[in-house]
């Protein structure tokens, strides 16, 4: 069996990289289309007024697209009679519908100055650092160049994104597969401190639980009897949700940490991060030190956003986001 010198395969997967950021630039856009950036900011920003859960949901979307086949847009497309979409896999039902309008209300602005020019799946990158960093959130540069997915199969999906029902080494394996390391993972985990959660995600930990707990024990009691109340209705109304973070629900911030070891996670995955030896001593790291949790969530969203992307003759630039031209 042939073994890689793991400093040759650090220079390989260097080079590697570098080849992939050589094709993505700052200024794609510089001559094609100059007012890019000022369009996407401009839709979003009256979105986000408009629809404040308009952040929480982009963030989401954004990572439902790029961990099974990487950044391509490929969440967008609709299903045909031929063929059920990844929008329509059963853990993709619940992304709220605020992110994929502002993606296409920026796409139609777009098309509108610079027709044919601009990728769904860089309007995507874009909008998400945007949405990040209007909810108060860090800046960080996005490389542009993606081509928009062909291809967007339901079965694509399964296995490759975490459910919030997961065993913990189970979400950290699925990360892992990308390349990504536990404390990236955790720091990922920390865009939840904007957005919701639908009730019936949460139910079986509010309502007979086990024999001994009508609730998941790790909830702080007073705060499961308030989840128990919000979601009292959650069978005859699936739209019923709750804040990730009830502290501070639509400001980008390390709250979400903070309120961990208190028992204030809302979903299962949540309070599997303080409860888990691999991941508590990140939650402990970024709920102390806000500037290295925003750094951290940095770093690993401009990661996340070159995964498996498309450039060149792959690919395509959609006319629509939600169908293959």
């Amino acid at each position: 069996m042939l073994l890689l010198n793991p400093a040759f395969f650090f220079i390989v997967v260097s080079l590697f990289l570098g080849t992939l950021e050589s094709r993505l630039t700052l200024d794609y856009y510089a001559k094609t289309c100059p007012k890019f950036s000022q369009i996407i900011q401009d839709t979003i920003t009256n979105k986000q007024i408009a629809s404040p859960t308009t952040a929480g949901a982009t963030i989401r979307l954004f990572l439902h697209d790029c961990l099974p086949n990487g950044c391509d847009a490929s969440v967008l497309i609709s299903s045909t009679s031929f063929n059920k979409a990844e929008r329509d896999n059963e853990i993709n039902l619940s992304l709220p519908g605020d992110g994929f309008d502002a993606i296409v209300r920026a796409k139609t602005a777009l098309e509108l100055a610079c027709p044919n020019t601009v990728s769904c799946a860089d309007i995507l990158a874009v909008a998400t650092r945007d949405l990040v960093t209007m909810a108060g959130g860090p800046y960080y540069p996005v490389y542009l160049g993606r081509r928009d997915g062909r291809v967007s199969r339901s079965s694509d999906v399964d296995g490759n994104l975490p459910k919030p029902t997961m065993p913990m080494s189970q979400i950290i394996e699925i990360f892992a597969k990308r390349g990504f390391s536990v404390e990236e993972m955790v720091a990922l985990s920390g865009a939840h401190t904007i957005g919701f959660s639908h009730c019936n995600q949460i139910s079986n930990d509010l309502y007979n639980y086990s024999k001994l707990s009508n609730y998941d024990p790790r909830y702080n009691p007073r705060f499961a009897q308030g989840l128990q109340k919000a979601c009292s209705d959650y069978q005859k109304n699936p739209t019923l949700s709750v804040f990730n973070d009830i502290m501070t629900p639509n400001k980008f911030d390390n709250v979400y940490f903070q309120n961990l070891p208190k028992g204030l996670g809302v979903l299962k995955s949540d309070r599997g991060l303080f409860g888990d030896p691999r991941t508590k001593p990140f939650v402990e790291t970024f709920a102390a030190d806000e500037t290295k949790f925003f750094k951290a969530f940095a770093s690993a969203m401009q990661k996340l956003s070159l995964v498996g992307i498309q450039t060149g003759r792959k690919g395509e630039i959609r006319r629509r986001c939600d169908q293959i031209n």
